[in-house]
């Protein structure tokens, strides 16, 4: 072979082998690009947990994967282990914050113990309840809502406020924020609380055991009007003050070493059971502890019972170390009792003691739920005295109000202590009978008719009997709303009366139609035979001053309606029929034509100065005729303006607004004059006052009854006059019963007065 051959050989072999050895530095090269890759996805999303597997010959690479492989099995067990740690790191941090604070799913599963002070228990007592279970009931869907709709990522608030009650009665006003935050490996709500109207606590009282008090701080704390009780560790009575030793009519000496609950003993209120001992709660929890509601206090010395607000406080030194107690207790009996006393009159009729209409309503829409839910059966009575009305005509509303009380008394005495008895107005009575059968309450309507009628009511010289007619109506699952019960009531009742007295109807349709429709028939052409024949009278009722002042009205005219028989039957007999068949227009035509047309012809005297007052009706009111026919009547008649006193009712305004200013702005031009009647009895009185140019307030009737010895009603009437005097109108009191409310009127500073003690209505006697 020649030397070039070999050469050609050799270089063929280094070529070989830089072929092979290029190829090996690939490969090697290919794998650790293989390990980067690797290692890419795992740093930016995979687990730590995870491996990385490379193939490789070289014992370098090889040992790189494995050292790789070690650093992630360590590092993915320290995660693991700080995700183990987190919450107990979110516990520690919870304790040691001073908002409340709760992480909340389905239920509570942490609360610190912050949160755990306003309820009253252990921390560990409230996982696995809800944060709703803890407020009252009118913000329990609030709260549930709330947590239902953060946690599924819904539209809620984020802050709201909430009364939080504890397990002993105790309340705190908290505002609480939320968030969605994850806890121990799931999404959860951290709710936080801040309580915004601090209860009432009391700052780090030195107790004389631990370091003598200085003279001033003791001398502030005897002076103290609140009862201040301290107590050692153990809670054991170490210093009372003297309000303290008040009220539990126990003197400190005497007190000193024992226990609170050896003094005193505290219930709740209404339920009178044992409350827990607040002293001991502060004591242990170390969180102040607050009865702020329902507490009673019963003195262990006296028997005495006394409500209370009470607030137990843990006391510490300097080091902040536990040394005792202090419990600050707040005497409100007179408070609660006002309280008590405001609510009953609010929900209680102040004449017969009888729950109102308003309570009885309310009473009544209870029933009708629990109807409606199939709970029971209840029924509904009405009740209408029968002549009720000759008491007052022939003896005055105080004999009427005397003879209502009696007639209470005895209604209530009829029925189960579970039933309800109200006054629905006048005469008028509900019986709300709960889980009675429909058979047992008609036997209970029959014997109260029975008692009614053998009821004799005497006054002075005077013998009266009375009836009663009682409509019945069911409530059940098919039961309508309130008005419409209400209304089936009526109904049956108005059966009831037209059967005779002291009847009992239950409610049906067909009865309602057939005695409305013949009853109410024969007053429509009753009425239009009056209306013909001219069997309307006037009447007129004496308007004196109060203090001998000129002008005003002298007198009210008054409508009677002669029947057939030549019996004269008084407006509440045939109103209700002409308002029905809008009739209320004729009657009102009537008595202005007449009216006007006597003051023309000089056949109504009324003195200088002085007017006659005459009544609008409210359908009246609303019609727009009616003015036109009023201007004309004081043109054909020539009766001066001057000399008119137009009434028209607060109800009749507030329904007729527009015309009523049309009206009262036209004739008051003209030199009309204007009272607004019953004022008070209606929603709208004081904001209508400045819409209407009048000259009078004629204070509806009830705030006159029992004037000198009703003190809410002074309050009334002395606001009305206030109020009057500002807006420069002149104050008429109507249904001035006797001398004793007609002295308090005049010192009250009423301008004219009206009434049975001032003149009863007589026959308006016109000169021909």
């Amino acid at each position: 072979m020649s030397i070039i051959g070999l050469l050609c050989l050799l270089f063929a072999l280094v070529a070989a082998l830089l072929l092979v050895l290029y190829a090996l530095q690939r490969r090697d090269m290919l794998n650790v690009v293989e390990l980067s890759q690797q290692l890419q996805r795992i740093a930016i999303g995979g687990r730590l947990a995870g491996r990385v597997d490379v193939s490789s010959d070289k014992p370098e690479l090889a040992a790189l994967v494995t050292a790789v492989n070690h650093l992630l099995t360590r590092a993915g067990s320290g995660a693991e282990r700080e995700a183990t740690e987190a919450p107990k790191l979110f516990a520690d941090l919870g304790e040691r914050i001073h908002e409340a604070v709760l992480v909340h799913r389905d239920v509570i599963v942490y609360a610190n113990r912050q949160f755990a002070s306003f309820v009253g228990v252990d921390r560990v007592e409230l996982i696995g309840r809800r944060l709703a279970d803890l407020v009252p009931p009118e913000y329990q869907d609030l709260v549930s809502e709330n947590i239902t709709r953060r946690l599924g990522g819904e539209n809620a608030a984020e802050r709201y406020e909430i009364d939080m009650v504890g397990l002993q009665g105790q309340v705190s006003r908290l505002e609480i924020s939320s968030t969605v935050v994850e806890y121990a490996g799931s999404n959860a709500l951290l709710i936080t609380g801040v309580e915004i109207i601090p209860t009432q606590t009391v700052q780090a009282l030195r107790l004389p055991a631990e370091s003598p008090a200085e003279e001033p701080q003791l001398l502030a704390l005897q002076s103290l009007a609140e009862a201040v009780i301290a107590t050692d560790k153990d809670g054991r009575i170490s210093y009372m003050n003297p309000a303290a030793e008040q009220l539990t009519a126990l003197e400190a000496g005497a007190a000193t070493g024992k226990l609170l609950e050896e003094v005193v003993t505290l219930v709740d209120e209404s339920e009178r059971r044992l409350l827990a001992d607040p002293l001991r709660q502060a004591l242990t929890s170390g969180a102040t502890v607050n009865l702020s509601r329902r507490a009673l206090l019963l003195s262990r010395g006296s028997g005495a019972e006394r409500a209370i607000e009470l607030t137990a406080s843990p006391v510490r030194n300097a080091a902040q170390e536990l040394i005792g107690a202090v419990v600050l207790l707040h005497d409100v009996t007179e408070l609660r009792g006002l309280a008590r006393q405001m609510s009953y009159q609010a929900t209680h009729d102040a004449l017969t003691g009888l729950v109102n209409r308003h309570e009885f309503e309310r009473r009544l829409q209870e029933a009708i739920d629990s109807g409606h839910r199939g709970d029971g059966q209840h029924v509904l009575c009405y009740l209408d005295l029968d002549r009720f009305k000759l008491v007052n005509d022939t003896s005055g509303h105080v004999a009427g109000d005397s003879m209502l009380r009696e007639v209470a008394k005895l209604l209530r005495d009829a029925v189960r202590d579970s039933d309800t008895v109200g006054r629905l107005g006048g005469d008028e009575f509900g019986l709300l009978l709960i889980g009675c059968p429909l058979d047992k309450a008609r036997q209970i309507a029959d014997d109260l008719t029975r008692a009614v009628g053998d009821y004799r009511f005497v006054w002075k010289d005077k013998i009266f009997n009375i009836g009663v007619s009682v409509g019945l109506v069911e409530i059940s699952r098919e039961s309508g709303t309130l008005e419409e019960l209400l209304a089936a009531a009526d109904t049956a009742c108005y059966v009831a009366k037209k059967q005779g007295s002291g009847r009992v109807a239950v409610y049906s349709a067909r009865d309602e139609a057939h005695a409305r429709h013949t009853g109410e028939i024969q007053w429509l052409q009753r009425l239009q035979s009056a209306l013909k024949d001219n069997r309307f009278h006037l009447y007129h009722q004496l308007i004196v001053s109060a203090h001998g002042e000129d002008g005003g009205p002298a007198m009210e005219v008054l409508v009677r309606l002669e029947d057939e028989a030549g019996k004269e039957l008084m407006p509440a007999e045939f109103m209700r029929a002409a308002e029905r068949y809008r009739l209320m227009g004729l009657v009102d035509r009537w008595v202005v034509q007449t009216t006007l047309a006597a003051l023309g012809r000089g056949a109504l005297a009324v003195p200088a100065n002085r007017s006659v007052a005459i009544n609008i009706s409210g359908q009246t009111l609303g019609d727009l005729q009616f003015l036109e026919f009023v201007v004309e009547c004081f043109d054909s008649t020539g009766a001066a303006p001057s000399q008119v006193c137009f009434e028209i009712t607060e109800s009749a305004v507030i329904a007729n607004l527009d015309h009523a200013r049309r009206f009262v702005g036209v004739l008051h031009g003209m030199g009309c004059q204007f009272a607004l009647d019953d004022f008070g009895s209606g929603v709208g009185s004081f904001s209508n006052l400045k819409n209407l140019p009048l000259d009078y307030l004629k204070i509806d009737g009830s705030f006159m009854r029992n004037l000198a010895r009703d003190t809410v009603n002074q309050a009334m009437v002395t606001a009305m006059i206030k109020l009057a005097r500002t807006l420069n109108f002149k104050v008429i009191a109507e249904q001035v019963e006797d001398s004793a409310a007609e002295d308090a009127a005049r010192k009250m500073g009423v301008d004219y007065l009206q009434g049975y003690a001032i003149g009863r209505p007589q026959p308006l006697l016109l000169a021909a």
